[in-house]
C-alpha cells in the first residue's frame, strides 16, 4: 500500500500546508479558550494561575514531543523508501509508547507537580489555581501523548486534512467543556484544566477512527501480531527511543526556555505575567501558522532524505520557505492592526489591558524574527538529525537565560528582548549546520523536480 502524497510543487506545498495552517492556528485556541473562560471572569490572580499551570504542563508533556517529530519525520523517511510496513509498524509503535508514558505521568502526578511548583515562582493565590489546573489536565496525559503519535504519523504522510480534522474536533470538545465547567458549575483553573483533558480523550478516540480509515486493518493487524515479537521486538523500541532520544534533550531544552521566560514574567508580578500570558496567544498563533509550512518542509524534507535526493531536498526547502516568509510579514501586519481589540476581547482586567498593548510591538514582531528558527527546525526534524536540534537547543537555552539575566534590569521589556535573542540564537545554530545536512545527499537530478517547473 502507498501512503506517498502528491509530488512536490507550490500548489502541493499550499495544498498540504493550509490544513496544517487552520489546524496549528486552532491549537493556540485552546490555549485561547482557557485564557478567555478565566480572564472574562476580571480575576487576575486566577488567570495568572492557568498561565503558570499551562507552562508546567506544556514542559512536562512536551518533555515527550518526540512521539509527534520523531515519528513525522520516521515515517516521512520509511514512505519515501517505499517501506509500507515500517509506516504502520511506527504509527503502532507511537500510539503504545505514548499511552504508556502518559500512564506513568498520571502515576507519578503529585511528585511531578510538587517538584514543578517548588521550582516556579509564583504568589499563593496564582500557585493555587495552577495546582488544581495541573492535577486536572494529567488524567488527559494517555491520551494526549498517543494524539502526538497520530499527529506525527500523519504529518509524516502528508495527511494533513486528516490532521485539521482531528486537530478541530479536539478544539471544539475544549471550548465546549470549558464554558460548562467554569460559567456552568464554576470550577474555576481546575474547570479549565478539566476541559483540556475531556477534549484530549475526545481527540484521541477521533484520531483512531481517521488512521483505521486510512491504513484499513493494517495498524491493528499488526497490534494482534503481538506475539510474533516482530513489531514488539525490544531492538524495534529501542530504535525508537534511540533516533528520538536528542529529540527529547532538545524539547527539554526548548521547554525550559519557555518556561524560564513564563517565570521571569512571574517575577515582576501577577499583572505583568497575565499581560504576557496574553500576548503570547499572538505568539503562539503566529507561531503555528509558520508551522505549517515548516511541517510540509518535515513531510517533503523527510521524503527527499529517504530517497537520499539532493534536488528534491533543495526544492522542499525553498518553496516551503518562500510561503512561510510571506505568511510571517502578514501576520505581523495582523499583529498590529487587530492587537488592541484583540487584547480586550481576551481580558477584563485594566492593568493587564494596559501592560499588553503597552508591550504589543513585541510580540507583533516575533513572526518575522522566529521565523528562520521554526523553518530549520522543519527542515531537521524531517531530517532526523537529533543530534543538530539538541544542539542548537541546549546554546539558545543557556545563552537565552544569559542575556535574559543581563537585561533584568529592564523589567518586562528585558524579557521581550531576551525572547527575541533566544529565536536568533536557535535559527544561527541550526544554520552553521545545514551545510553538512545537505553535502551528506546525492547530486542527481530529482524526477519529480524535473517533471514540475518552478
Amino acid at each position: 500500500m502507498s501512503y506517498s502524497p502528491a509530488p512536490l510543487s507550490r500548489r502541493a506545498v499550499f495544498a498540504q500546508a493550509w490544513p496544517i495552517m487552520l489546524g496549528q492556528a486552532s491549537i493556540p485556541f485552546v490555549g485561547l479558550v482557557d485564557t478567555v473562560a478565566i480572564g472574562r471572569t476580571g480575576n487576575a490572580a486566577a488567570l495568572a494561575g492557568v498561565a503558570l499551570g499551562a507552562t508546567v504542563t506544556s514542559l512536562i508533556f512536551w518533555t515527550f514531543g518526540f512521539l509527534r517529530m520523531g515519528i513525522t519525520g520516521m515515517t516521512a523517511q520509511a514512505d519515501g523508501a517505499g517501506k509500507s510496513g515500517e509506516v504502520e509498524a511506527l504509527l503502532v509503535r507511537g500510539l503504545v509508547v505514548g499511552g504508556a508514558i502518559g500512564v506513568a505521568l498520571l502515576v507519578l502526578l503529585w511528585p511531578l507537580r510538587e517538584l514543578a511548583f517548588a521550582l516556579f515562582a509564583g504568589g499563593a493565590e496564582t500557585t493555587a489555581g495552577a495546582r488544581a489546573y495541573v492535577t486536572m489536565r494529567f488524567f488527559g496525559a494517555p491520551a494526549a501523548l498517543a494524539v502526538f503519535a497520530v499527529t506525527g504519523w500523519l504529518f509524516g504522510l502528508g495527511r494533513t486534512r486528516a490532521a485539521l480534522v482531528l486537530q478541530l474536533v479536539m478544539n471544539a470538545a475544549n471550548a465546549a467543556f470549558d464554558v460548562a465547567f467554569v460559567f456552568g458549575f464554576g470550577m474555576g483553573a481546575a474547570g479549565v484544566g478539566l476541559g483540556t483533558a475531556l477534549a484530549e480523550w475526545v481527540a484521541l478516540s477521533t484520531g483512531l477512527a481517521i488512521v483505521t480509515q486510512i491504513a484499513g486493518a493494517g495498524p491493528l493487524a499488526l497490534a494482534r501480531k503481538a506475539g510474533s515479537g516482530v513489531l514488539w521486538a525490544r531492538s524495534a523500541i529501542a530504535h525508537l527511543f534511540a533516533v528520538n532520544l536528542d529529540l527529547m534533550v532538545r524539547t527539554i531544552a526548548l521547554l525550559l526556555l519557555f518556561a524560564w521566560l513564563a517565570n521571569a514574567g512571574a517575577r515582576i508580578g501577577a499583572v505583568a505575567l497575565a499581560a504576557q500570558h496574553v500576548l503570547m496567544q499572538f505568539v503562539n498563533v503566529a507561531a503555528f501558522v509558520l508551522d505549517a509550512f515548516a511541517f510540509t518542509a518535515e513531510a517533503r524534507v523527510g521524503a527527499a532524505v529517504g530517497a537520499k535526493s539532493r534536488p528534491r531536498f533543495l526544492r522542499a526547502v525553498r518553496l516551503t520557505s518562500e510561503f512561510s516568509l510571506a505568511s510571517a510579514v502578514l501576520l505581523s501586519l495582523a499583529s498590529w492592526a487587530a492587537g488592541d481589540l484583540t487584547i480586550a476581547l481576551i481580558t477584563t482586567d485594566p492593568e493587564v489591558r494596559t501592560a499588553a498593548k503597552h508591550f504589543l510591538p513585541y510580540a507583533a514582531l516575533v513572526p518575522l524574527i522566529g521565523l528562520p528558527s521554526w523553518m530549520l527546525d522543519g527542515i531537521f526534524i524531517g531530517a532526523t538529525r537529533g543530534k543538530a536540534l539538541r544542539n542548537a537547543a541546549i546554546a539558545a537555552t543557556t545563552l537565552y537565560i544569559v542575556v535574559d539575566l543581563l537585561l533584568r534590569p529592564l523589567g518586562a521589556q528585558g524579557v521581550w528582548l531576551a525572547l527575541w535573542a533566544a529565536y536568533a540564537f536557535r535559527a544561527a545554530g541550526l544554520a552553521l549546520q545545514l551545510p553538512a545536512l545537505v553535502s551528506g545527499l546525492s547530486a542527481e537530478p530529482s524526477v519529480e523536480g524535473a517533471a514540475k517547473g518552478g
